[in-house]
């Protein structure tokens, strides 16, 4: 059975910093703290549906910098599920700098079992830029902390943030691959109204990448992760009302992930002579391997480039053979 997760969003909840991109009642929909009953509810809830394996998931806030005792408040409604085994574990989201032993101790001792940390990047300038107030340093000496204890460990990861550039994004992926996270997510950045950023853009100080172009950076920063076996379980921001309502620029598609996987594939055949190929694919991938309103057509036939796409049931999807 596949793994689930039971998301209880803590929002802004402990957060030291207001970072440049940060909204969360934009971000997760919702601006209340939930309460112990709160978490027993969507647990019950869930497991009443038994689609999954599921892990029970602090997200929204930094969980480990939240007031302790509402912290362990959490934790306490969740843990019974897990000693008697109807969940997986527990998984927590927070930053680097809010990590040390006498934490990790007592996530051990409530059945914690993964740690997501917001790195966003691993280049100083740009964190400091974002109003992040850590450094790449906390973030290396966390993930080796966690990863000491026996946590699971996933890293967050943020493209186009401001100071930041396509260099210095595929650097931030080869440091956090050296960190060897289980799991990581990748989201570009959106400017929401409210936040730093939306100050910066609409001074004309910052230029955000766009969907496609956060696609492209995407693009070359999947296959890298991809290729040492890290798992990117999230590409982009969920879809929701209070994105597209509060959104003024940005990185944001509904299928954001469709887009990177779209520009992976044009790119094998960028990767080779311009000249005329055969393109063989799983039929589930044809769309996928044109691009959106045939974009990547288009594009290759701008650089010298004519293809003609021939279905192959034997090919996983997204899969190519070029001929």
């Amino acid at each position: 059975m596949r793994r689930g997760n039971i998301s209880i969003f803590v929002p802004h909840q402990g957060c030291p910093c207001a970072c440049s991109f940060c909204n969360q009642k934009t971000i997760t929909g919702q601006n209340t703290r939930p309460t112990a009953n709160d978490v027993k509810k969507a647990v019950e809830t869930a497991l009443r549906k038994k689609e999954y394996d599921y892990e029970i998931a602090f997200f929204g806030g930094s969980f480990t910098a939240i007031d302790r005792e509402y912290m362990l408040e959490l934790l306490d409604a969740a843990y019974p599920y897990v000693k008697s085994g109807q969940v997986m574990g527990i998984r927590v989201s927070t930053r680097p700098d809010c990590i040390d032993e006498n934490v990790l101790d007592t996530l051990k001792n409530y059945g914690v079992t993964s740690i997501e940390l917001g790195a966003q990047s691993m280049d100083d300038e740009v964190l400091s830029a974002n109003r992040r107030g850590h450094t790449a340093q906390d973030v290396a000496d966390a993930s080796k902390l966690i990863k000491d204890y026996g946590f699971e460990l996933g890293l967050q990861m943020m493209t186009g943030l401001y100071t930041d550039t396509v260099e210095k994004a595929v650097e931030t992926a080869k440091q956090i691959i050296d960190l060897a996270p289980t799991t990581v997510r990748i989201y570009p950045t959106v400017v929401l109204k409210g936040t730093y950023l939306a100050e910066l853009y609409l001074s004309g100080k910052y230029t955000p990448l766009n969907a496609d172009e956060s696609a492209q950076l995407c693009a070359e920063l999947v296959p890298m992760f991809e290729k040492e076996g890290i798992k990117i379980i999230r590409l982009g921001l969920h879809s929701s009302k209070e994105i597209k309502e509060n959104m003024l620029a940005g990185g944001f598609h509904d299928s954001f992930g469709e887009l990177v996987k779209s520009r992976i594939m044009v790119n094998k055949i960028l990767a080779l002579p311009p000249a005329d190929y055969q393109v063989f694919v799983n039929p589930k991938s044809i769309s996928k391997l044109k691009g959106n309103n045939k974009s990547n057509i288009y594009l290759l036939i701008e650089h010298g480039y004519n293809i003609k796409i021939i279905t192959d049931n034997g090919l996983g999807v997204d899969e190519l053979r070029i001929k």
